[in-house]
């Protein structure tokens, strides 16, 4: 019996999680920040963390509650991260 952390298949609010800041923590490796350089691996870190935020909209439910205010935080925080890689990518290359 595996923990839903690592079945793909059923809904984990903490693996979208962990995916998205792991995919946070490569792209700042990858840009060598705070030294920005062009580097177009990023586009990878970007597929990750939509993976990611489909992952955590998979745990929306149909009624609000607080958990469902929860997982739309999660989801901002998903957007604003995807926004910051995005940056890390075409700043250096248009700069």
């Amino acid at each position: 019996m595996t923990p839903a952390f690592f079945n793909p298949r059923l809904r984990s609010l903490p693996r979208g999680n962990v995916l998205v800041l792991g995919c946070l923590a490569l792209s700042l490796v990858l840009s060598h920040f705070p030294h920005l350089r062009p580097n177009y691996w990023l586009a990878l870190p970007l597929v990750g963390i939509a993976v990611g935020t489909l992952d955590t909209m998979r745990c929306m439910r149909k009624r609000w509650d607080f958990y469902h205010g929860g997982v739309i935080l999660c989801i901002y925080m998903d957007l604003m991260v995807g926004i910051l890689v995005l940056f890390l990518l075409l700043y250096p290359a248009l700069a």
